[in-house]
């Protein structure tokens, strides 16, 4: 249109977004139990109320440290022929009770020093409380922590290193039912699994697992020493005093001490000679909390795309139980269910490695690979939310083309990074959208918009195929006389 007269106009053209945003791919929650669980400066609960964090030193603030350990301990004092103390020496070990069943606090240490970031966190109570399964209707124990989970749509990675503590893996495999039904529903997040322990063999945990939705989550084994220390408790009280010869004079007698408090109090020196002898006893964890975080390192400098495998954990000393080659090959895969897992293992000079890269579905010839997977889930929830808008369009060819030319870019841009296989863009991805493509007229008429994905993620021009559905106006299904719609 001409303008007649002098000044500054603006004509506005409706255009239709040409841009896919890629989604985050490695936000993790963490469900479990807390020291605490209440806002900083404001004392209100946090329980069972997911809070985004981004530190550690964040987590402490807010839920609290570690359970404190007992130790019983020994102070041996050896005198010479003259009645002169010659030596003093100093043991403990940590009480058969311990250590405490509560994992989430270590685990998430762990998390942050192999390279994690933000995460949020679901606490189901405190140390106080029994860990139990819950239920999700009642919103009660760790059930109930996945149920809130559920409601928040960052999350991409699900975590409950807790779970090794209920009573049987019968529990346990409930509540990995439970999460990975969770991913399936929602279809934009992958589930972490530990092998619930060294008691239970690979066929009794295999069993308690369900064998739906196994390519929505990972399980890994063994369990791992950690380089952090427990935390002492000082109501500790069992501490003997230990004399070896005669002593000239009556020597003090540290045993008689209530605590470690009060030995804190009245014997300083001592204290911390007993204190130092704690740091040989080392936190065994569940691997979830350090592989999460060595997820997020993966997707953060390389790419969902990346196998997050052959790589150091670390703040670890070594796996509790050494893998060998053949003890792997029956971790692997599972000849009549697959459920795969994946091995941890110590290697002389290069340190402990993560050493598989599978999903539960072992014996699935498309989704069997831990990459594959969450590439998948990647492609799928950023396309969806891209053209979320078109809901208010009409289903018609100008749409189609539009949809097809923003998709195309974004997969293009994959395919240069390295996530596609092929040197040929046909034989890394295609997109259909349209009539007589990825719908019929009949779909059109009742207004659903449909969008077809192919993408090669391990060879060329073998294609997975994700399909998204869109719920539009109703349109004349017959592609030229809607395609005429063009104003």
């Amino acid at each position: 249109m001409q303008s007649k007269k002098p000044g500054v106009y603006i004509r506005e053209i409706s255009t239709l977004r040409l841009s896919v945003a890629g989604v985050e791919t490695a936000i993790p929650a963490f469900v479990g139990y807390t020291e605490k669980a209440e806002r900083v400066g404001e004392g209100a609960s946090l329980h069972m109320h997911p809070k985004r964090i981004s530190s550690f030193r964040e987590f402490r603030e807010m839920f609290g440290g570690p359970k404190p350990e007992r130790f019983s301990f020994n102070i041996i004092d050896t005198y010479n022929n003259r009645g002169e103390l010659s030596n003093r020496q100093f043991t403990s070990k940590i009480s058969p009770d311990a250590p405490s069943p509560y994992k989430l606090f270590y685990s998430l240490q762990l998390y942050f020093s192999n390279g994690g970031g933000p995460c949020y966190i679901v606490s189901v109570g405190t140390y106080e409380d029994e860990i139990i399964l819950g239920c999700t209707k009642k919103g009660t124990g760790l059930l109930g922590g996945l149920r809130v989970v559920e409601q928040l749509d960052e999350p991409t990675l699900l975590v409950f290193p807790d779970a090794v503590s209920l009573n049987t893996v019968k529990e346990y495999g409930a509540m990995v039912k439970e999460a990975l039904a969770q991913c399936r529903r929602c279809r934009n997040r992958f589930t972490i699994i530990d092998k619930y322990d060294d008691q239970t063999t690979l066929s009794e945990f295999r069993a308690a697992l369900d064998s739906k939705h196994l390519d929505y989550g990972a399980a890994y084994y063994p369990f791992l020493r950690s380089t952090f220390n427990f935390e002492i408790d000082k109501s500790s009280d069992d501490i003997q005093h230990i004399i070896k010869g005669d002593p000239a004079e009556q020597p003090a007698n540290y045993g008689d001490v209530r605590d470690m408090s009060e030995l804190e109090e009245q014997h300083p020196h001592i204290y911390r000679s007993l204190l130092a002898t704690t740091r040989r006893e080392y936190v065994v964890l569940p691997p979830s909390g350090a592989i999460t975080g060595v997820y997020i390192k993966v997707d953060r400098n390389r790419g969902v795309w990346k196998a997050p495998a052959n790589i150091m954990i670390d703040a670890v000393l070594e796996p509790v139980t050494p893998i060998t080659g053949v003890m792997q090959a029956h971790l692997n895969v599972d000849a009549a269910e697959g459920k795969s897992i994946n091995a941890i293992r110590s290697f002389h000079g290069r340190g402990t490695l993560i050493w598989g890269a599978r999903t539960l579905a072992g014996n699935d010839e498309q989704w069997r690979y831990i990459p594959v997977r969450r590439l998948a889930m990647y492609i799928e929830e950023s396309v969806r939310k891209a053209t979320s808008f078109v809901t208010d369009e009409p289903n018609i060819v100008r749409v189609w083309v539009r949809l097809r030319i923003m998709i195309e870019q974004f997969l293009i841009e994959l395919w240069h990074a390295g996530a596609l296989a092929g040197t040929a863009q046909s034989d890394a991805f295609f997109v259909r959208v349209g009539v007589g493509e990825s719908m019929s007229p009949k779909d059109v008429e009742q207004g659903r918009l449909i969008i077809e994905i192919g993408f090669a993620a391990l060879r060329p021009a073998e294609f997975g195929v994700i399909t998204i559905t869109h719920q539009v106006e109703k349109t004349d299904p017959n592609p030229l006389r809607a395609g005429s719609d063009n104003s």
